[in-house]
């Protein structure tokens, strides 16, 4: 993994993230946008991860000269209520030919240091069912089943379930 490293995203990042995600929301029922965004869709989303706070976005790039984005992880807002404040939920992607390269696990590190010091309590994830590659990983870092939503997203013409993680930021 020494050729790949990971840094706060940049705002020239957001075309890649946008092409990386949007392969995800074409061929796959992991996120049940139906329809590609746009960069400029992304965009308000990409700003809710650069104040420095709790809510990040880190990538994961290829050292191989030309500097590649392979895959991004944030954490976002949870609900919008005061009370969920210290409750962030994570997100990340690789790009389909960087999949079981270990890169969701250098991501997923690089993110839970950054996030550290925040005054977060918990740490949750939404994963659509079967994933077993996103188990596995949640799993890797603490999370935890706590439950699962039947049959509440409709994609492709079929309802999916979603598994939900949680952990404590501070294990």
């Amino acid at each position: 993994m020494s050729d790949i490293t990971t840094r706060p995203a940049a705002l020239g990042d957001l075309p890649r993230l946008t092409e990386i995600y949007n392969h995800y929301v074409l061929n796959t029922s992991i996120t049940f946008h139906a329809r590609p965004l746009t960069t400029e869709q992304m965009a308000e989303w990409f700003e809710e991860h650069s104040d420095g706070g709790r809510h990040r976005l880190v990538v994961a790039v290829e050292n191989d000269g030309d500097g590649n984005v392979i895959g991004y992880a944030g954490t976002g807002r949870f609900r919008p209520k005061e009370a969920y404040e210290t409750t962030v939920e994570t997100t990340i992607y690789c790009s389909p030919e960087c999949t079981r390269r270990g890169v969701g696990t250098l991501l997923y590190r690089a993110l839970f240091e950054f996030i550290a010091g925040e005054d977060i309590n918990r740490v949750v994830a939404g994963v659509t069912l079967p994933n077993p590659a996103s188990i596995a990983l949640h799993e890797r870092f603490g999370f935890r089943h706590v439950g699962t939503f039947t049959e509440n997203g409709r994609k492709f013409g079929k309802y999916w379930d979603v598994g939900w993680f949680e952990r404590p930021l501070k294990l």
